[in-house]
């Protein structure tokens, strides 16, 4: 289906602002928020607090989900950046444990709570305006757009990162104040976001639903009586991308990159993770592109294989203590990053019916996120405590891409499907393997004529 609005913004505001904390909490948060927990405990409380937010999603989701099933796609992208670009900015403007005592990590960890509920309201809209509004041969290529915001914010975020803790602000003024200017910069951007959103035009599948009334008056209710078990696969599809994403961007590479096992400095691996974002940003565009051309299905694939291939080459790189070795090993799993992340807003959007898109998107998204990446710092963390190694890290995220492999070997490639809501019939069948009914003749039809 075609879309006569102005494509939708990327969604890298959002993640600038999800970045930058999780990059803050494995560099400095466990200084300044949870220092009485000492040094060891007060990380693995710091990275707590990075998934904290992620068993909030759920709950964005379903009020994202709801809500732009009924109102609009678009209504809720305004919102979500500005819940998220506020919270960004007051974690900026907070007191530090030592003087404020224990109602510093607290509020700390309140804002981040709202960003939880912001990042799971937040990629559905995006996935959505993008993918509905494209042709259908192209889906792919404009579903990897709003894939791009995630890359794109972890850039900035760690360019921004990197300038202030080696020209800005280094050493100890980066601990005094040098660690705000990037939370506070946020409303900055919220402003910029914010007028270009709201020159958006609506998706024209909505617009569709909207002309026709046929919003479903609970489309959580709908979505969990009818395709329960699509959601469990959509989310399990994710979890292996979100857990060897978050081991970076989550903050445990660079924290265990920088601490004496490697011994690496702070602004070089910030440069690099500035480079590994680049690297993500460049696969993610073309996993996009290439799943236009041999299906999502197949793309994942490729992805999922790539990863579980090098991810234990990538912890023995950076074992060596050679920066340049950490260049090559964030190089490489940045690639399978990108193959299994730039397909997932087309895919995700045609698994699902029109009615309940938003939901099925929203919530599969979230809930992925919540058991991939949600504690996999946490967990890398307390793995390398109990062992003194990051063999168990790499066995635990090699596991997760293998769970993550087979839930994508379990849907149907849907590429050329029509997505409006005059095809909700055949949308509505047909999504996995299990699923054996045939599609109507009438339906195959029409389908065919659209592709």
């Amino acid at each position: 289906m075609t879309g006569h609005g102005r494509p939708t913004t990327l969604p890298t505001v959002e993640w600038y602002d999800f970045f930058i904390y999780a990059t803050m909490a494995g560099l400095v948060f466990s200084q300044l928020f949870f220092e009485p927990a000492g040094e060891s405990v007060g990380l693995l409380l710091a990275f707590a607090s990075v998934g904290i937010s992620f068993l909030f999603r759920p709950l964005g989701a379903f009020l994202a989900g709801h809500y732009g099933d009924k109102v609009g796609r678009r209504a809720i992208l305004v919102v979500t950046l500005v819940l998220m670009g506020g919270a960004t900015t007051l974690i900026g403007l907070l007191p530090t444990y030592q003087s404020a005592g224990v109602i510093a990590p607290v509020l700390l960890i309140l804002l981040r709570v709202l960003q939880g509920v912001s990042a799971g309201g937040e990629w559905g809209g995006a996935a959505l305006m993008a993918v509905e509004h494209a042709p259908a041969d192209r889906r792919g290529l404009a579903g990897s757009m709003p894939q791009l915001g995630v890359p794109l914010g972890l850039l900035l975020a760690t360019a921004v990162t990197a300038l202030m803790t080696g020209v800005i602000s280094p050493g100890d003024q980066f601990l005094a104040w040098g660690w705000r200017v990037p939370f506070i910069a946020s409303v900055v951007l919220i402003a910029v976001g914010y007028f270009v959103r709201i020159a958006v035009d609506e998706s024209p599948v909505f617009q569709e639903i909207a002309a026709k009334k046929e919003q479903a008056s609970v489309p959580i209710v709908e979505l969990f009586r009818k395709y329960w078990h699509l959601v469990a696969i959509a989310a399990l599809i994710f979890v292996g991308n979100n857990a060897v994403g978050y081991m970076s961007t989550g903050g445990f590479i660079p924290a265990y990159a920088t601490s004496d096992a490697v011994g690496l400095s702070r602004t070089d691996v910030l440069v690099a993770m500035t480079f590994a974002a680049t690297v993500w940003l460049v696969s993610t565009l073309a996993a996009g592109i290439l799943s236009d051309r041999i299906g999502r299905k197949l793309t994942y694939q490729i992805g999922y294989v790539w990863l579980i291939l090098t991810i234990w080459p990538l912890f023995l790189l950076i074992d060596s203590g050679s920066l340049v070795n950490l260049y090559v090993g964030l190089g490489l799993i940045c690639i399978g990053t990108g193959l299994t992340y730039g397909p997932q807003a087309s895919l995700y959007s045609e698994l699902f019916p029109a009615s309940i898109r938003f939901s099925g998107v929203s919530i599969s998204y979230a809930i992925g996120a919540i058991l991939g990446g949600a504690f996999a710092p946490m967990i890398a963390q307390a793995l390398l405590d109990a062992t003194g190694g990051t063999p168990a890290i790499a066995g635990y995220l090699i596991g997760m891409c293998v769970v993550a492999l087979i839930a994508v070997s379990l849907v149907r490639d849907r590429s050329r499907i029509d997505l409006s809501i005059n095809n909700q019939a055949e949308q509505e069948i047909g999504s996995t393997v299990f699923d054996k009914r045939p599609v109507p003749a009438p339906l195959r039809e029409m389908s065919s004529s659209v592709r």
